[in-house]
């Protein structure tokens, strides 16, 4: 029915009210489409490495945790023929190694390499520019909380241990190479909740409103502080010295940060629900890998050497568990350690168990060594024994494995393996598997190990053709020494005295664990490297494990 005044006049856009909750959840929604379209791409990337997983039967490895009693037949050890390089998967590795080599870089102090900072400096772009966009925020800064809220998601899924992108992503992308995107985007919600709570608290002292007192406000104010503890827990002093105290402090304060945030504001909920989903997956994907074996704990000098036997297969090289030992009360700690032995199909080693090492660090490790070392004692008194050659019975819940070497040594003609300290448990399963495999290209394999003392030699099993030095490995060195073109014979002779083959077009892989100082020396060693060495010896490729939390 026409009034017949005709069509009413449409009010200047400077004078329209800003309605932030027709205006702000399009923002919200603006930013989750370009991240999820980001992570479609990094899958999609992924796709030729996860089909070469699929064929050689390494994607979704230990997705059901470890098992048992299959059969499984030993590698042989008769030679087998070599597999020659190809010319034109070397030529590819080249060009691709040269693109990756300056994403390698690692800046004192940061942590992070420039791929990783380069995807930190995006994602904090992204959000800015979603907070800040046509949003009068001084009035009303609403648009920095939904945007806090926008986030909750993409924290969860990089957050979780059983991730369905890790999945995606395939072999060497789990959560502990994905969790500085999770520590990153905390810290971009953590911006977008500070900026809206402090303008509207200034807003408040400005028009003598309570900030206290209605229930609006109140739970606004509680949800902030639970953030604010949130932030203040993940310090790196506090997570190292303070690991269980972090752990449950983290998530008794999310559990409360969900409850006050859905009283805050009704807009919540659909921005929980997606989180919540991620973590009830890892959840149930966690009652897959469960398992309670029967152990032994040996004490080699600062380091306990753990054996979990039945384990037949499940797992491959490279790859860690959560592991909770029950000794002394302290069922409810649990702790991730590195198996030092690859599967028993394929590892040197006449064993089923799952060789595991402890280092002495923190109060857990500290008071499993001395469990261990006083049952070693107490038992070879009752057994007139050697202490050294008496394993202390225990029970052990393993969850996982989780993570993996994200390169397939076999592909590569050389391999250079570096460790420093503990980190020699990662390093040690890569080299186990590679001996055992019968269908490689490598031929030559270098492993280096930076310790403390000669103690820690005790840690390992016996390195056969090893040297010994007083001088701290140079990685730059070491790759320089891989990397030498090959003589007229093809050979050279080696530090040692003995012949050496050099890398030709096969290809070399890189594997460096230990502490950070060491895997950013090998990050920065393999990024220095100009393109006509990456090319000359078919490409080079890194992998890094940090021992560290």
């Amino acid at each position: 029915m026409s009034s017949g005044f005709g069509t009413p006049p449409s009010i200047p856009s400077q004078f329209q009210v800003y309605n932030s909750y027709v205006e702000d959840p399009k923002w919200q929604h603006r930013f989750t489409d370009i991240w999820a379209g980001c992570l479609g791409l990094a899958v999609i990337l992924s796709l030729p490495s996860l089909y070469r997983a699929f064929r050689t039967r390494q994607a979704f490895i230990g997705l059901f945790g470890v098992w048992e009693g299959r059969a499984y037949a030993p590698a042989p050890t008769a030679p087998q023929r070599e597999v020659a390089p190809s010319p034109k998967h070397s030529k590819e590795l080249g060009y691709l190694s040269i693109f990756r080599s300056v994403l390698l870089l690692s800046p004192l102090g940061v942590g992070l390499n420039l791929g990783q900072i380069l995807v930190v400096v995006i994602y904090f772009t992204v959000v800015v520019v979603c907070i800040v966009t046509n949003a009068p925020l001084i009035d009303n800064p609403n648009r920095a909380g939904f945007m806090a809220l926008a986030q909750l998601p993409i924290v969860f899924l990089f957050a979780t241990k059983n991730s369905i992108l890790s999945l995606l992503l395939g072999p060497g992308h789990g959560y502990e190479k994905l969790n500085y995107v999770h520590r990153w985007s905390g810290r971009g919600m953590f911006l977008g909740a500070m900026v809206h709570g402090s303008l509207w608290i200034r807003n408040h002292v400005q028009y003598n409103l309570p900030v206290l007192g209605p229930q609006k406000e109140t739970s606004g104010v509680a949800a902030f502080a639970l953030l604010c503890i949130i932030v203040l827990s993940t310090l790196r002093p506090v997570r190292i010295y303070l690991r269980q105290i972090f752990f449950y402090v983290h998530v008794l304060t999310y559990v409360s940060f969900f409850v006050t945030i859905c009283y805050h504001t009704i807009y919540a909920r659909p921005w929980i629900y997606p989180a919540l989903a991620f973590y009830a997956l890892d959840l149930l994907l966690r009652l897959f890998r469960y398992r309670i074996k029967d152990a032994t704990l040996t004490s080699v000098g600062n380091m306990t050497i753990i054996n979990i036997y039945d384990c037949d297969g499940g797992w491959e090289a490279g790859q860690h568990v959560q592991l909770r030992i029950f000794f002394e009360g302290r069922v409810f700690e649990s702790h991730p350690l590195t198996i030092a032995n690859a599967p028993t199909s394929t590892s040197c080693l006449s064993s089923r168990s799952i060789v595991l090492g402890a280092r002495v660090m923190g109060d857990w490790s500290r008071a499993l060594d001395h469990y261990a070392s006083t049952e070693q004692k107490r038992i070879a008194r009752e057994n007139s024994e050697k202490v050294d050659a008496v394993p202390v019975p225990v029970q052990v819940m393993i969850d996982g494995p989780y993570g993996g070497c994200s390169l397939d040594l076999g592909e590569y003609e050389s391999v250079l393996l570096i460790a420093g300290g503990a980190g020699v448990t990662f390093t040690l399963g890569l080299l186990d598997d590679l001996v055992g495999r019968i269908a490689s290209c490598t031929r030559r394999v270098e492993f280096a190990w930076a310790i403390r003392s000669f103690g820690c030699i005790n840690w390992s099993h016996p390195i056969p053709n090893s040297i010994t030095t007083l001088v701290r490995p140079d990685v730059h060195r070491l790759l320089a020494h891989v990397l030498s073109p090959p003589s007229a014979d093809g050979d050279v002779e080696g530090e040692s005295g003995g012949s050496v083959q050099r890398a030709t077009r096969g290809g070399v892989g890189v594997c460096a664990s230990g502490p950070e100082s060491l895997t950013r020396e090998s990050a920065n060693a393999v990024a220095r490297l100009t393109p006509s060495h990456a090319k000359r010896v078919g490409g080079i490729a890194l992998h890094t494990e940090v021992f560290s939390l």
